[in-house]
């Protein structure tokens, strides 16, 4: 068995190969770097992009079967902060961040919604997430198989102090990154719940994953949207809640102080 390999290819998934080859085929140092921000922030709130990118500097260009997303530049706190929708799913959001990591970018946080696992989770209610659960496919490309991907200690920290000072409730704990919204069984909610997840999102694990593989610092944001914490789903409208333009300042504040 060869050092890249997950184990003999004729018992073990294709997707237990871990091969640390920095390198791939198709590469993000492909794209040239330019003149960045150190700092961005992957804002998965579509709304509140396109009201910020009314003025904004665009930056940098995110390409995709799907479409082009545009990175935007604003000043804040007298810094140059970058920022843009990394679109959905775990693929694109990890290509997405490789693709600012090789333009130049260094320092990032993102912000986004999640599904709430525990009822205490009110709609709005802010979680710094520790870890991740890896139930999506892309981390298992850049980090060896395990069952999580932890946050950096210090982004952590950094995120929670900073809540703490301004006085804002939060939660601190696990999210469970799943690539199967229709997939979200009842069974396997409680079995994330043991395990200490207190929401479910898409991305989360992914974004880790490239972050640590790259030696970047990323910080992680999320608030308590839809509940999947009773017998049934509740939507509680958690697209319409008026703090997501809030969280997206949080995390860019969060982000320059990596």
């Amino acid at each position: 068995m060869s050092a890249g390999d997950g184990g003999d290819a004729g018992t073990s998934a294709p997707i237990l190969e871990y091969d640390p080859d920095p390198r791939g085929i198709i590469d993000p140092g492909m794209v040239p770097p330019r003149d960045v921000p150190e700092h961005a922030v992957l804002c998965f709130f579509g709304e509140v992009v396109e009201k910020l990118a009314a003025g904004a500097r665009p930056c940098f260009k995110l390409r995709s079967e799907a479409g082009t997303h545009v990175a935007y530049e604003i000043v804040h706190h007298d810094r140059r902060l970058a920022f843009f929708q990394p679109g959905v799913g775990a693929p694109l959001a990890a290509a997405f961040l490789e693709q600012a990591i090789a333009r130049g970018c260094r320092r990032f946080a993102a912000c986004g919604g999640a599904g709430a696992l525990v009822p205490e989770l009110a709609l709005g209610r802010v979680v710094v997430p520790s870890a991740a659960i890896r139930d999506e496919g892309t981390s298992y490309h850049y980090l060896p198989p395990a069952r999580e991907v932890e946050v950096e200690p210090a982004a952590v920290t950094i995120a929670a102090g900073l809540l703490a000072e301004r006085g804002l409730p939060y939660v601190t704990g696990k999210t469970w990154s799943t690539d199967g919204i229709y997939r979200e069984t009842r069974a396997r909610a409680a079995r994330r719940r043991e395990e200490g997840c207190l929401v479910v999102e898409m991305e989360a694990a992914a974004l880790l994953a490239v972050a640590r593989f790259r030696g970047v610092p990323l910080a992680y944001l999320l608030y308590a949207g839809d509940s999947l914490a009773g017998e049934s789903w509740e939507s509680r409208d958690w697209q319409r809640h008026d703090g997501r333009e809030a969280l997206f300042w949080l995390a860019a504040d969060i982000c320059l102080r990596l």
